[in-house]
């Protein structure tokens, strides 16, 4: 399937169909995009031609056990936003997408409400978030697992399982889980705690360690990027996002974060619990989909929970957004552990994202092709690196070997993480973004080496007239290449960039990625319009920072020191925070930190406080000298060191420039 596509496109690109100007640059206003080019819908109808629409089984799964759809204020949290969805059909895809994207963004539709996967045991809410909110009945209450991205998600949530649940509504949630550590499975969490005070927490492995890498440390940037995988600027129409491949899509509102009470502590890899009279068996899969993640087994109820490690597609080896890669082989071998421990057995299987699956031959099937779909990604990436194939080769190479039953199942599709990306990311992972010829070693930075393509292709004039005609013949990859070099140079030129936008929209109107549809057409809204709001919600919010210990605070602090800055202002300093010491010291332009057992002698100042107020220090709610003068805090030595350290501190740009930004518009009548 996703091989034969790679080969009819190709042949599609490179023929010479001609679209008629009038076609392609009507004047319309408010849609969201242009229309899909005659090459573009050839490709997509030809595409649509390799597909299995007579499979439905996914929507089979995704339809048992409905108790309640959404009312109003549960839908308008995501659901009722892509209401143009509701009464297509799987295999009637617009023009302007993909066929084997709407075939998932149908089914993605089709979750919306409160769902039972095991009578009066397990339940979900599915398609109020980009995760599914689920509630396994324990002894006294029930245990959630996984909580939504958002405060405001996971409040609304929680009320519509109370209030439809067949029975139990009225019992407390006595135990949260988080199975990994992405805003989308514990930003909610401060909406639980506040409805239930007493809420034991749970978390995988070093969850707040790498909720901490990967969430704040580079959070500012990864806000930027999330805004582009997820579209968080476009439209919810045909022009615009129709699905996030996990699910519809994120939730607005507050990022939040409680700290477990209890994190795996796994020693061989397997760790049982019983919580609240539920015994739980545990296994541990960091650095598979997450660095920090787990699965779970419910012996008693022969349910296993699999988190993020599967879903109805292909998952992401490396992520758009930016995030360490991920090990395939190792994502490959942790679903081969759950095939050989609980296999056997196994009745159902639920998790983060995706319906269920019931019955033990479906289930092992199922995670058969999951396992192998990774396996694939990675063996064959090396195979094709030891045979001198390189990074940017292997995005194409890796369709070109591809097995026959992987190309057809539909759950092991590229919506999220596609292959072309992935291969690129194993081989990343082992041999580094270097392909060893000597001219990719040093190039030049992004805009003098497009200064200088410029100038040796005759000028923006010359590859503007050439890129209109291979715009002409659907060659809208390379298009893009070259019109970019351009618009580097010249980010006034409007005619590069009116044309490099509606390149950028015809390559997301034929990506079956989520993430690469939604890159390229914001993308283009952005050369369109100039610039455009951030759009998507902070992963380093105040409540996640509020609930780091203060080294893990301390190097955030030093990833905003200016070095050139810093180099000038020299100190030493003990902070002192509810009794544990950390020694700060500024030299050579870099803040560093380590806990000590005791304060150390000749330093600049001691500063000493509860870690309510240094965390309100960090992030600007308070000032040490109020702190001291109500006696909160108390400083000895020198009281301009804080004052040194804020002074070589510099604010993030939260809209900072992915494509080349300019004052002018073109085109911008295609947005409301």
């Amino acid at each position: 399937m996703k091989q034969r596509y790679r080969f009819i496109v190709y042949s599609l690109l490179f023929s010479s169909v001609t679209v008629s100007a009038e076609e392609h640059d009507l004047s319309i206003k408010d849609v969201g995009g242009k229309p899909a080019t005659q090459q573009t819908q050839k490709a997509n109808r030809a595409y649509a031609e390799t597909l299995n629409f007579t499979d439905v089984r996914a929507f089979e799964n995704n339809d048992k056990g409905l108790v309640a759809e959404f009312d109003q204020k549960t839908g308008d949290i995501i659901h009722n936003s892509f209401k143009f969805i509701d009464e297509n059909s799987a295999d009637a895809a617009p023009a302007t997408v993909n066929p084997s994207l709407w075939r998932q963004a149908v089914l993605n539709q089709k979750a919306e409400g409160l769902y039972e996967v095991l009578p009066g045991k397990i339940y979900q809410i599915r398609g109020a978030d980009l995760a599914s909110l689920s509630f396994i009945r324990g002894k006294t209450g029930w245990i959630v697992y996984d909580v939504l991205t958002t405060k405001e998600a996971a409040a609304q949530s929680l009320k519509f399982f109370q209030e439809n649940v067949p029975q139990g509504g009225e019992l407390p949630v006595v135990a949260m889980l988080y199975s990994h550590s992405h805003a989308d499975h514990f930003g909610g969490a401060r909406a639980i705690q506040e409805a239930f005070p007493n809420v034991k927490v749970y978390g995988s492995k070093n969850i707040t360690k790498e909720t901490v890498d990967e969430n704040v440390l580079a959070g500012n940037a990864m806000s930027r990027r999330t805004a582009y995988q997820y579209g968080a600027t476009l439209g919810r129409n045909e022009h615009g996002i129709v699905d996030a491949a996990l699910a519809k899509g994120l939730s607005t509102g507050q990022i939040t974060y409680v700290t477990p009470d209890y994190e795996l502590n796994l020693k061989a890899d397997v760790e049982e619990l019983t919580i609240d009279g539920l015994e739980m068996v545990f296994l541990d899969a960091s650095g598979t989909e997450a660095p920090s993640e787990m699965v779970t087994y419910i012996p008693s109820m022969k349910a296993l929970w699999t988190g993020e490690v599967t879903y109805q597609g292909m998952h992401n080896v490396y992520t758009l957004r930016g995030a360490k890669v991920r090990d395939a082989l190792k994502w490959s071998k942790k679903i081969n552990q759950m095939i050989n421990m609980w296999g056997d057995e196994v009745e159902v299987l639920f998790a983060s994202h995706s319906a269920p699956i019931w019955s033990t031959p479906e289930i092992v099937n199922y995670l058969k092709m999951q396992r192998d779909a990774y396996g694939f990604t990675h063996n064959q990436t090396l195979r094709l690196a030891n045979n001198g194939y390189v990074l940017q080769d292997l995005g194409d190479k890796i369709y070109e070997v591809m097995p026959e039953s992987i190309q057809k199942a539909w759950h092991t599709n590229g919506y999220h993480g596609t292959y072309s990306h992935n291969a690129r990311a194993v081989y990343n992972m082992y041999l580094g973004y270097f392909d060893m010829n000597p001219a990719n070693l040093n190039p030049l930075p992004i805009k003098a080496e497009s200064a200088k393509f410029v100038e040796y292709m005759g000028g923006a004039k010359a590859i503007l007239n050439k890129a209109k005609e291979d715009f002409a013949d659907g060659d809208y990859r390379f298009v893009a290449t070259v019109l970019n070099k351009v618009v580097q140079v010249e980010p006034d030129n409007l005619e590069a960039r009116a044309l490099l936008a509606d390149a950028y929209e015809q390559m997301g109107y034929q990506a079956e990625g989520a993430g690469w549809r939604n890159i390229y057409l914001t993308g283009a809204q952005e050369l369109r319009l100039g610039k455009v709001s951030p759009g998507a919600p902070k992963t380093a919010s105040a409540d996640i920072l509020s609930e780091m210990d203060p080294g893990m605070l301390l190097d955030y602090i030093a990833v905003q020191v200016d070095a050139l800055k810093a180099q000038h202002t020299p100190f030493t300093m003990n902070i002192i925070v509810d009794g544990e010491v950390y020694f700060v010291e500024m030299s050579n332009g870099n803040l560093s930190n380590i806990k000590v057992e005791q304060a150390k002698k000749a330093v600049d100042a001691t500063i000493t406080l509860n870690d309510d107020g240094f965390t309100k220090i960090l992030l600007g709610q308070a000032r040490l000298s109020d702190l001291i003068a109500s006696k909160e805090a108390t400083l000895e030595g020198d009281d301009t060191v804080l004052s040194k350290l804020v002074s070589t501190l510099v604010k993030f740009d939260e809209k900072f420039e992915i494509v080349p930004f300019s004052d002018k518009t073109v085109d911008s009548n295609l947005y409301q």
